[in-house]
């Protein structure tokens, strides 16, 4: 009986996580389109696909330490809030610094971060829940 309750649980953990991915996927594809269309607006020599899907992608390693941490301990307290500031922070920081070095745009680092922030909170608020 133990054993048949853990398979379905593992089931229905799988099918979970199914979900999740779709929403993973959807927000990583807008989130790309969308800095990839802001950056080529606001840049007097554009950018190109690759480049906005590599630095946003290089710049989520953060995010997947606070996915393996989330794994460990439960995120929805005061340390969740703090680990999450701290992520989110760090990864908007290093995405809109590699976009501002490549399109020397040195004085927009705040109008480049801020979306990024945007779209990084949107994982970490995925990760926690």
């Amino acid at each position: 009986s133990s054993g048949i309750n853990a398979e379905y649980g593992g089931s229905l953990l799988l099918l979970s996580g199914k979900i999740h991915f779709g929403y993973i996927y959807g927000v990583a594809l807008v989130g790309t389109v969308a800095m990839y269309s802001l950056l080529n607006l606001m840049s007097v020599n554009g950018v190109s696909a690759s480049i906005t899907v590599s630095v946003l992608g290089y710049c989520m390693l953060p995010m997947c330490v606070l996915a393996a941490t989330s794994a460990i301990f439960s995120l929805k307290g005061v340390l969740g809030v703090v680990l999450c500031a701290i992520t989110v922070s760090w990864a908007a920081f290093a995405s809109s610094k590699l976009f501002v070095s490549v399109l020397a745009m040195y004085d927009q680092q705040p109008l480049v971060g801020y979306p990024c922030a945007l779209m990084y909170g949107v994982f970490a608020v995925l990760t926690v829940f």
